[in-house]
């Protein structure tokens, strides 16, 4: 299968390029798919290219013992002309740990004569140490006897002299050194998430604390003026609502300016379900929800830099129990849910001005009005 792909690339390739030309004269949106087309097969390719190819060059430390020198390993390499070779021989597990840690090696294989040198332990002691390199164990016992060991110690693969040969050990580097690389690109993939994650949520933190501050600013801008009680006195904008006949039971939420705000618990349990519904259902869904949670507001004569907090301090509750997931969809659906019973608080307030300023009158009976005229 692989041979016969290999060979249609090019030609896809130049009546992509024809078809392509064709399309940008005739049609501008048929361009852009030819070229997505085009470009989805060179990817395609560049993937096989790097999975199906050995490396072209690579630097090996082989770690070995006065038994066992290197010169024939160096030689089957140099015979083999896949892969340029560049082996650097060390002697004993003191001079291998020196010259890796002074040197950067592509990949390390470690001969392995028990009594003489443990590779498997040398192995151990290296991943313990923090060293992220391929490593392969060549050795002369059977692959099914050691084979589970080298792997739980931490080696990418073990090769026996009589049964390996230098293509297969060539493509045991290869394969060690693509699963490090995914390892590794993993590994920063996973960091890049959590730094992502993260600034999210310090985001949503700075957010929430300028809100904070944005309410309170607006609320003493109208405790001189809006919040007068009947002797004239201003009213505290963290005033208790508990203390209400109706409402003995309350929650206590924290202001920005060291007062607290009390909300009958009811009111902020169902503002709480309804933030959760509408991050999930997004907004058109709850409009009935939404008018009458206005009016509930309206008849409990909450402010709107009341809600407000309310609303900053049940979204702080929920960002906070996101853990690793992320808080800008939450943001942005909590803003848009703010907005929405900011509207609906607004034109409740506005009907209950026009029900005081025009209240309903009792109007004259047809014929009665021309008579008492």
């Amino acid at each position: 299968m692989m041979p016969t792909f290999a060979k249609v690339p090019q030609f896809l390739m130049d009546g992509c390029a024809v078809l392509r030309t064709r399309a940008w004269k005739s049609h501008g949106m048929w361009a852009g798919k030819w070229m997505a087309f085009q470009d989805g097969i060179t990817e395609s390719l560049t993937i096989q290219r790097r999975v199906g190819t050995l490396p072209s060059r690579l630097k090996v430390l082989y770690i070995t013992t006065l038994h066992r020198t290197g010169g024939w390993l160096a030689e089957a390499f140099a015979n083999d002309s896949a892969t340029e070779i560049t082996l650097e021989e060390s002697v004993g597990a003191t001079a291998g740990l020196s010259r890796l840690r002074d040197e950067v090696f592509d990949a390390v294989l470690v001969s392995h004569e028990p009594g003489v040198l443990d590779a498997l332990e040398l192995i151990e002691g290296l991943r313990g140490g923090g060293a992220d390199e391929p490593m392969i164990i060549l050795g002369t016992q059977n692959p099914q006897a050691i084979e589970a060991e080298c792997f739980e110690v931490g080696a990418d693969a073990y090769c026996c002299v009589a049964q390996t040969t230098t293509r297969s050990l060539l493509w045991q580097f290869s394969r060690a050194l693509e699963r490090h690389r995914l390892v590794r690109e993993n590994r920063r993939l996973a960091q890049a998430d959590r730094q992502r994650l993260e600034q999210e949520h310090e985001e949503a933190e700075r957010l929430l604390a300028q809100q904070r501050v944005l309410v309170a600013e607006l609320e003493q801008l109208c405790s001189d003026g809006a919040h007068k009680n009947p002797t004239g006195a201003p009213v505290d904008a963290g005033v208790a609502l508990d203390q209400a006949p109706n409402s003995s039971k309350a929650s206590w939420i924290q202001v920005s300016n060291g007062k607290s705000l009390a909300l009958p618990d009811t009111l902020v349990h169902h503002y709480r379900e309804m933030l959760r519904t509408y991050i999930i259902m997004g907004a058109g869904n709850l409009s009935k929800e939404m008018t009458r949670l206005a009016e509930l507001l309206a008849l409990a004569g909450i402010s709107a830099g009341q809600t407000m907090q309310l609303h900053i301090h049940v979204l702080e509750e929920l960002i906070h129990g996101l853990g690793n997931r992320s808080a800008k969809h939450v943001l942005n659906r909590a803003d848009l849910l703010v907005l929405e019973v900011m509207v609906h608080l607004a034109e409740r307030y506005r009907q209950q001005y026009l029900e005081r300023t025009n209240p309903p009158c009792q109007l004259m009976l047809p014929g009665f009005n021309e008579e008492f005229g």
